[in-house]
């Protein structure tokens, strides 16, 4: 069962069992690892019932019906708002945007900035594959000095967007900034769940979350390794303090 064509999706009932819905995401993609694990979090911690997740437009789209949980698309850019309202509508549900680095970062900075800076207790996965993926490879805010996209074939001229270290700015105490990258699956699991139990306590937290895009980057194989890998050396690891 190969990673990037069908995400495990974990169901809770009198017992828990596993199985298979196809993904929508292009062949090697790092959305349904996250989504996988996700998943699997929420069922062991028997969230599934109060869980809600906001889908950004962009790539995150293509999660729709992935979870066993109630899941719907906002406008771009939009779903950190969104997310905030149906906490305000139903404080005791977990909410949960999932979102790319342009809605996070470009069109959605600044619902984001201001969501940490009132320490909103909801929880953003923010999906960096340093390109506009959805639309087809376009330079994002987080695309690398000197990398080719669509838009920049001699490469960026620009550094990228380091939007972590801008909010630990603003940030309250007892929120969670976290980074990490979807081939580090341990460090991924437990930044969601602190990221899960910051929203229980009633904080803020957002994980941004470096992952494959093969499709747009055009590697293969261990080209496509060695690109994420490239990315972890520009944006830090780790929790953001």
């Amino acid at each position: 069962m190969s990673i990037g064509t069908e995400i495990l999706h974990f169901i809770q009932n009198d017992k828990k069992y596993m199985t298979y819905v196809p993904a929508k995401f292009c062949p090697g993609c790092g959305y349904p690892i996250i989504l996988m694990l996700l998943g699997k979090l929420l069922a062991e911690k028997k969230l599934d019932p109060k869980a809600v997740l906001g889908l950004d437009i962009g790539c995150s789209l293509l999660a729709i019906n992935s979870l066993p949980i109630n899941t719907f698309h906002t406008h771009h850019g939009r779903v950190t708002p969104t997310m905030m309202g149906f906490k305000r509508a139903r404080p005791n549900s977990i909410c949960i945007g999932l979102t790319g680095d342009g809605g996070g970062y470009a069109i959605g900075l600044q619902s984001l900035m201001h969501a940490a800076r009132r320490d909103e207790p909801i929880t953003i996965f923010l999906i960096n594959n340093s390109v506009y993926a959805m639309t087809g490879g376009q330079t994002a805010p987080t695309t690398l000095k000197n990398q080719k996209t669509d838009t920049n074939p001699d490469g960026s001229k620009e550094e990228p967007f380091f939007g972590l270290e801008l909010l630990k700015n603003v940030v309250k105490n007892g929120s969670f900034l976290a980074r990490t990258a979807v081939n580090d699956p341990k460090q991924l699991q437990e930044f969601l769940a602190k990221a899960i139990e910051t929203q229980q306590a009633g904080h803020f937290a957002l994980v941004e979350i470096l992952s494959f895009c093969p499709t747009n980057w055009k590697t293969w194989g261990q080209s496509t390794i060695d690109f994420l890998n490239n990315l972890k050396k520009e944006f830090k690891m780790g929790e953001v303090k």
